[in-house]
């Protein structure tokens, strides 16, 4: 069964095309022109990825990224942005989208990115699964973060930065080493897009004192938890 991919995106020549390229490569695409009537087809059928335009009549990529993030925390997001809008980028990954791709892109970056997605829920290369730190359980094949009190849906790339800092728990991982590891290439704006990521783990896990992710300045980060030891 293909792959389903919901495309959110009002440009009718950018839309055809990039609707096209998607199904000649095999993915069932569904096109909408605004964030309602995406929103509304979400809501009624299962997608694999969402690909959302920031600029949408009726609803905007942000506000219909706000509600798809309501009801499903894992699904992935990739955002469309313009060049120049730096600001909206910062937006959607703290909003909950894992990816961003700027206008104007070659098709052949986004269809990369989407496999990155896609071949992602399938691989898992350090083979450990199932972590443990301070009152929390780490489900990464299902990305559950839970104790006693709550289970929290992670997004896949919440998953994976939050996993490499667990295999390396007490331990400094570099920047480059995490960007290289999780977004596949290390640059200026991937690392405050890492920044963001962190904060939002730093919210997960704050339901525990103990646990803590710190900052070692013009190094990396370092994930402890104080009650081993």
């Amino acid at each position: 069964m293909a792959d389903k991919v919901l495309y959110v995106e009002d440009d009718d020549t950018l839309a055809f095309l990039t609707n096209d390229t998607l199904s000649q490569e095999g993915y069932d695409v569904q096109h909408h022109e605004d964030g309602a009537s995406a929103l509304k087809a979400f809501n009624t059928e299962s997608f694999d990825i969402c690909v959302i335009d920031v600029m949408l009549p009726v609803m905007d990529g942000f506000t219909l990224a706000e509600k798809i993030r309501e009801v499903n925390s894992q699904v992935p997001i990739i955002f469309v942005t313009a060049k120049s809008l730096k600001e909206d980028k910062i937006k959607g990954l703290k909003i909950g989208a894992d990816d961003y791709i700027t206008k104007p892109f070659s098709i052949e970056e986004l269809i990369l990115k989407i496999n990155v997605f896609l071949r992602r829920r399938f691989v898992n290369t350090d083979k450990i699964e199932s972590f443990v730190i301070g009152k929390y359980t780490f489900d990464f094949a299902n990305l559950h973060l839970h104790n006693d009190e709550e289970k929290i849906k992670l997004t896949q790339r919440e998953g994976e930065l939050l996993q490499q800092l667990l295999l390396h728990k007490n331990d400094i991982v570099s920047r480059k080493d995490l960007l290289e590891r999780v977004w596949g290439k290390e640059d200026y704006f991937l690392g405050r897009s890492m920044d963001v990521f962190i904060s939002r783990l730093r919210k997960h896990l704050s339901g525990d004192q103990s646990v803590k992710i710190e900052n070692i300045h013009g190094v990396g980060f370092r994930l402890t938890d104080q009650t081993e030891g």
